[in-house]
C-alpha cells in the first residue's frame, strides 16, 4: 500500500528509469487537487453516519426480508454488523480519495471480504447495493459547490465514484 508518491517512485526503481514528465504532471495535479481533496474527505467522515443509516433504510425498504425474521439482518447483532461494515468500506473510500490511491481499500478492506460474506451466507449483491446507496449519497455531499474549494470536480467525483464501484464489484 503506497501513496501516490510512493508508488510513482516504486514503479520508476523498478523500472529502472528516471521518473518522467507525465508522472510528474500527475503528481502536480494530485498536489493541485488536494485541497478538495481533504474538502471530500471532512464533507464524507462528517456526514458517515447519515450516509451510513440512509443507505442502510433505503436497501431494507427496497429488500424488507433482510430484516424480517431469518433474514440476514434480523436481531440488533446482525443489523449492528451490517451497518460497522457498511461504515468500514466508507472509511476506506475515504483513504483512497485522500491518498489518490485505491489499493489501501482493496489491501485493508475489499481482500477477502466476498469470500467472507459468502462463507457467513450474506447476500453479496445486498451488500453490494448498500454501497451503490453510499455512492450516490456520499458523491451529492462531496459534489455539494457550497463552503468548498472552488474548481471543476469531475474527476475527482469520478475518482470517488470508482470506489464505490470496486467496493461493489468486490462483494456483489
Amino acid at each position: 500500500m503506497f501513496d501516490a508518491f510512493t508508488r510513482v517512485i516504486s514503479q520508476a526503481d523498478t523500472r529502472g528509469a528516471y521518473i518522467g514528465d507525465a508522472e510528474i504532471s500527475a503528481l502536480n495535479q494530485l498536489v493541485a487537487d488536494g485541497n478538495k481533496r481533504i474538502d471530500v474527505v471532512n464533507r464524507i467522515t462528517g456526514n458517515s453516519s447519515t450516509i451510513v443509516a440512509n443507505a442502510a433504510r433505503a436497501l431494507f425498504a427496497e429488500q424488507p426480508a433482510l430484516i424480517a425474521p431469518g433474514g440476514n439482518a434480523y436481531t440488533n447483532r446482525r443489523m449492528a454488523a451490517c451497518l460497522r461494515d457498511m461504515e468500514i468500506i466508507l472509511r476506506y473510500v475515504t483513504y483512497a480519495v485522500f491518498t489518490g490511491d485505491g489499493s489501501v481499500l482493496e489491501d485493508r478492506c475489499l481482500n477477502g471480504l466476498r469470500e467472507t460474506y459468502t462463507a457467513l451466507g450474506v447476500p453479496g449483491a445486498s451488500v453490494a447495493e448498500g454501497v451503490n446507496k453510499m455512492k450516490a449519497a456520499a458523491v451529492a455531499i462531496a459534489n455539494d459547490p457550497e463552503g468548498i474549494t472552488r474548481g471543476d470536480c469531475s474527476s475527482l467525483m469520478s475518482e470517488l465514484g470508482s470506489y464505490f464501484d470496486k467496493a461493489a464489484a468486490a462483494v456483489g
